[in-house]
């Protein structure tokens, strides 16, 4: 496992320093007939869409047929959640169709074109048919909490990955960041701790608690390679 420190994974030039550095890994990966399969995971509010965004971006540059999938979509509707009483804690690993997510994954490895659903953050809904991978993408990068999550079901998706990245960021940091998370969509400070310290540390809790086996750790702690 390689550990590299990001320092501020959320400033702009960080970012691109750290998304070329796994854009330069994925390159080297040995060539097969199958898509790629990356995975970028870590807790809510680490930056992995970001990154994920920035090593798409860099990969595209260099020729690439590269894109993005973010988790997201498969997020299960306010329907299914409420009378579950899971609706307080959407975002939480039994809140997505995770049946769903790994028989696409399945399909994004092998097939031509596939179909994906995509999060609307804006009305809080995954849009089916939204996206979709074409036979020119050759490299997927998969972005979500539970790509590397150590409980049932999930760790079988630790099979389908040629490159595992997680972001492991401090608590109390992730904090400070879903706080203003949840300002910029409106709330006020209270409001917004109210949100972030109810449900989304929470689930960065259990996503640091329980990481299976990965390629490569981003720390905001360490200070370069170890």
């Amino acid at each position: 496992m390689t550990k590299i420190d990001t320092s501020k994974i959320v400033a702009p030039e960080s970012v691109r320093r750290c998304a070329a550095g796994l854009a330069d890994r994925i390159e080297a990966l040995p060539e097969c007939e199958t898509r790629r399969l990356v995975a970028i995971a870590g807790p809510p509010g680490s930056g992995k869409s970001t990154l994920a965004e920035a090593v798409v971006g860099i990969l595209t540059e260099r020729g690439h047929g590269a894109v993005l999938m973010p988790m997201d979509g498969f997020h299960l509707d306010d329907r299914l959640l409420e009378p579950r009483g899971l609706l307080a804690r959407k975002g939480a690993p039994e809140t997505f169709d995770f049946g769903g997510f790994a028989c696409t994954l399945n399909r994004v490895r092998d097939e031509c074109s596939v179909i994906l659903p995509v999060f609307d953050r804006a009305r809080e809904i995954a849009v089916a048919g939204a996206a979709e991978i074409s036979a020119q993408t050759r490299i997927v990068i998969v972005e979500g909490n539970y790509l590397c999550f150590d409980e049932a079901p999930w760790r079988s998706l630790a099979n389908l990955w040629d490159l595992s990245v997680f972001l492991d960021v401090p608590l109390a940091e992730l904090e400070q960041r879903l706080i203003e998370r949840w300002r910029g969509y409106g709330f006020d400070l209270d409001a917004a701790r109210t949100k972030a310290l109810g449900n989304d540390i929470p689930n960065a809790r259990r996503v640091a608690s329980a990481r299976v086996k990965v390629d490569i750790v981003l720390s905001e702690r360490g200070a370069g390679y170890e």
